[in-house]
C-alpha cells in the first residue's frame, strides 16, 4: 500500500510539475518516498476515503457552492445589506481527521461560510445569515462527507 502512495505522490508531482528532466523527477521520486516513509500508518479505526461516493459528491457540493454564490450576490446587491452574520457551534458526529478536513473545507468552499476552527465533534463556522448555514444546521453536509468514507477492513 506504501508504494502505491508513493506512485501516486510521484504522479502528481509530474502533472503539478511539468518539468521532466532527469534531476527534476529523481527529486521527485525521492521526495515521493521520503514523504510516505514519514507519514504515519493509519489509526486502526481509520476510515478509508470512497473515490465512488466523490464522484457523486463533488457535482452536489459544486452546485451548493452556485447556489450559495448567487445567493451571497443577491445580499450584496440588496439596499441595506440583509445580512445577519453569526458564530455557530456545530456538533458533528464525523470523528477522522479526513472527514473534519472535508467538512471544514467543504463550509469554507461554499459562499457565505466559513470554518472558523476545528475541534474532535465540533466546529466553529461563520454564517453570514440563516440561508448560509441551512445546509450545515439541517445535517445534509454531514451526511454527504460521511458517506465519502467507509469502515476501513481489518486484516
Amino acid at each position: 500500500m506504501r508504494f502505491l502512495s508513493a506512485i501516486a505522490l510521484f504522479a502528481l508531482w509530474m502533472v503539478l510539475s511539468a518539468s521532466y528532466n532527469v534531476a527534476h523527477v529523481a527529486l521527485g521520486a525521492v521526495v515521493a518516498i521520503i514523504v510516505v516513509w514519514l507519514s504515519p500508518k493509519a489509526a486502526p479505526n481509520a476510515r478509508r476515503f470512497s473515490l465512488t461516493a466523490a464522484i457523486a459528491y463533488v457535482p452536489w457540493l459544486f452546485i451548493r457552492v452556485l447556489k450559495s454564490g448567487f445567493h451571497v450576490c443577491g445580499l450584496i446587491l440588496k439596499p441595506g445589506l440583509p445580512i445577519k452574520p453569526e458564530l455557530i457551534k456545530h456538533k458533528t458526529e464525523l470523528s477522522s481527521d479526513g472527514e473534519l478536513v472535508v467538512l471544514g473545507n467543504s463550509i469554507t468552499l461554499t459562499p457565505g461560510t466559513i470554518t472558523v476552527e476545528v475541534a474532535a465533534g465540533e466546529l466553529i463556522v461563520h454564517a453570514i445569515d440563516p440561508s448560509s448555514q441551512q445546509d450545515l444546521v439541517s445535517g445534509a453536509l454531514d451526511r454527504k462527507v460521511g458517506q465519502l468514507f467507509t469502515a476501513k477492513e481489518s486484516g
